[in-house]
């Protein structure tokens, strides 16, 4: 039996293009918890007297979090059910919320923020379940490619909200956040059909056997990991890289890094007319590496001027939005079996939470000593493994 067949069967309500939205929009949201924390982390600072490598935790708890539980969600999704685990991960991340806008030290903030973590996981493991239980073809695709915006999309979203922090202070903008996370889980709870796959009789340690001793899940994690860290290894210092290699103001420098954020929005749409047209993922997804060495590179070179620089920083974004919606499209054909999606994709993000630790880490080490020269080698040599591996393990056709 096929997974779109068994994942139908599982429906209970008719999937259409409004509920692809409300599952979508429930991952931008948490993707602007994400990006809450970059735009307030100054006020944070000043207001909990800490330095910088404190306040950064407040950042990575997101990642930490997604590479070690990434699995057990996963486990959590194929068994109690995709609907259930999407409201619990936008209620934590509200509770999560509220209760950091009370932190009086860092060290409460920072828990409260690994709450925060544990619900954006468990929405963006179990919403793309929702998704592979569509079962018209096209409709799924398109869906797919919709679903791999909401990091750009719940990014940008958080850049526009930052002139809120002028009226707000950080901790009026955490309860905005916990109250509009709050009011999005209501709104799901009446728009989002309720999925359970049914493995509750079976074992966790079955499962997890059956999970890790699968090649699939470790292929993805792999791809998904290189993809990331190639990406965070120049992005994570986009902003900082266009203002001390090239000279743009730190504003300008803010907006070039926007849009090419939003390229890359836009090349996970063009990514699922591709494959829903082409129908060719292997191909798609070497594209997307190779065109990432070569505009990566374009970034990071010496001498190079301005208008290269930020020209091949949208063209970078835009070509890297090809590979996650290739990944996710191929998910479910390389899970072990379809009532292990979940745990399949929890692994999977548990890779690509690793290689956001560690591309910066990778590219902060290298860059002082051997200069950013030797990050774009880096960068090559991991996309040059990740594309052998992707022809290697990935289907030619869909």
């Amino acid at each position: 039996m096929s997974i779109a067949h068994h994942l139908e069967e599982a429906r209970t309500t008719p999937v259409g293009w409004p509920t692809v939205l409300v599952i979508a929009g429930a991952g931008a949201i948490s993707a602007l918890q994400v990006g809450k924390a970059p735009i307030a982390l100054g006020l944070v600072q000043s207001d909990l007297e800490v330095d910088l490598v404190v306040a950064s935790w407040v950042i990575s708890a997101f990642s930490i979090v997604g590479a070690i539980f990434g699995t057990p969600i996963g486990l959590a999704v194929d068994r109690l059910g995709a609907k259930q685990m999407v409201l619990g991960g936008l209620l934590m991340q509200a509770l999560g919320s509220g209760l950091g806008a009370t932190a009086g030290g860092a060290g409460d903030l920072i828990l409260w923020r690994v709450l925060e973590g544990l619900g954006f996981v468990s929405v963006v493991v179990a919403a793309p379940t929702l998704i592979f239980a569509i079962p018209s073809p096209r409709l799924r695709e398109r869906a797919i490619a919709i679903w791999a915006t909401v990091m750009p999309v719940g990014m940008a979203l958080a850049m526009l909200c930052a002139p809120l922090l002028s009226y707000f202070d950080w901790r009026g903008f955490w309860m905005l956040n916990a109250a509009l996370l709050l009011s999005y889980g209501l709104l799901s709870v009446a728009s989002i059909p309720a999925i359970t796959i049914g493995t509750q009789d079976q074992p966790v340690k079955e499962q997890l056997t059956q999970v890790a001793g699968a090649p699939g899940p470790w292929v993805l994690a792999a791809l998904f990991a290189a993809f990331s860290t190639a990406f965070f290894a120049i992005f994570g210092f986009l902003p900082t890289l266009l203002q001390e290699q090239v000279g743009l103001s730190r504003n300008l420098a803010g907006i070039v890094t926007a849009i090419s954020i939003a390229a890359g929005g836009i090349g996970n749409l063009v990514s699922g007319f591709l494959l829903s047209t082409w129908r060719r993922p292997t191909l798609v997804l070497m594209a997307g590496f190779v065109a990432m060495m070569g505009f990566g590179y374009g970034i990071l070179a010496a001498g190079m001027g301005w208008q290269f620089v930020v020209s091949f920083s949208i063209l970078f974004s835009f070509m890297a939005g090809l590979v996650p919606v290739v990944l996710m499209t191929c998910l479910p054909m390389l899970a072990p079996r379809p009532d292990l999606v979940g745990a399949t994709l929890g692994l999977a993000m548990q890779g690509n939470n690793l290689g956001m630790l560690a591309g910066p880490a990778v590219a902060g080490a290298l860059a002082p000593s051997l200069g950013w020269g030797s990050v774009a080698l880096s960068v090559a040599a991991v996309l040059a493994a990740a594309t052998a591996l992707g022809r290697a393990w990935l289907p030619a056709r869909t």
